[in-house]
């Protein structure tokens, strides 16, 4: 299986998200949990770049890509854009 890496900042500089198309998933990590960007506490983290992230590199996905977060519940890039705004 082929992942793809999409580098999302905002949670740290290096931040990734894994994507499968065959699997119709992503993996995010912190950058993206249920109910809107992950975790941005830290001296390195960047609420505007993590927001910038999630819409211009995450929300370009198919809406029903299932959302693997780092912590609570699975969600949809659909469900998010639909909560966050696409931008």
């Amino acid at each position: 299986m082929t992942l793809q890496v999409i580098h999302t900042p905002g949670h740290a500089p290096g931040a990734v998200c894994l994507y499968s198309p065959t699997l119709g998933c992503v993996f995010t990590g912190d950058t993206l949990f249920n109910g809107g960007p992950g975790a941005t506490g830290r001296s390195f983290s960047s609420r505007p770049q993590i927001e910038d992230s999630v819409r211009r590199r995450l929300f370009v996905l198919p809406d029903d890509t299932v959302v693997h977060t780092g912590h609570g519940d699975d969600t949809t890039i659909g469900a998010e854009a639909e909560l966050l705004g696409r931008g």
